[in-house]
């Protein structure tokens, strides 16, 4: 069974950083495009960054230099560093991955979430 546990939430102040972390756990043979998606009460799930399996990086538009996304694939493991955080961040954090569960057989699993909040 593969799942994607996530930690590092929490409550922060304006200005602040957290480090999210999201592990890979289970029987796999590699893991592809690893993601950090996030959905704010009322508004749709927005893409924040994605690193593929080579290290490429894509970032929101909304991000401006302030989060960094990395992964350890000996780990099976993706961070998302998030630095000068802003009010407007405050959302459930997910992580996503494309999972080879086998030769030719790729499968996307999602985490459960990780509440981030940005208030003074």
């Amino acid at each position: 069974q593969v799942q994607l546990v996530e930690s590092g939430g929490g409550l922060v102040q304006p200005g602040g950083s957290l480090r999210l972390s999201c592990a890979v756990s289970g029987s796999i043979v590699g893991l592809n495009d690893m993601n950090w998606y996030r959905q704010a009460p009322g508004k749709e799930r927005e893409l924040v960054a994605q690193i593929s399996s080579t290290h490429d990086r894509n970032y929101g538009d909304f991000v401006k230099g302030r989060f960094t996304i990395s992964r350890d694939n000996d780990k099976k493991t993706v961070y998302l560093q998030m630095d000068n955080l802003k009010p407007e961040d405050t959302a459930i954090y997910l992580c996503s991955a494309e999972v080879m569960v086998d030769y030719g057989i790729n499968v996307i699993y999602w985490g459960q979430g990780a509440q981030v909040t940005v208030s003074s």
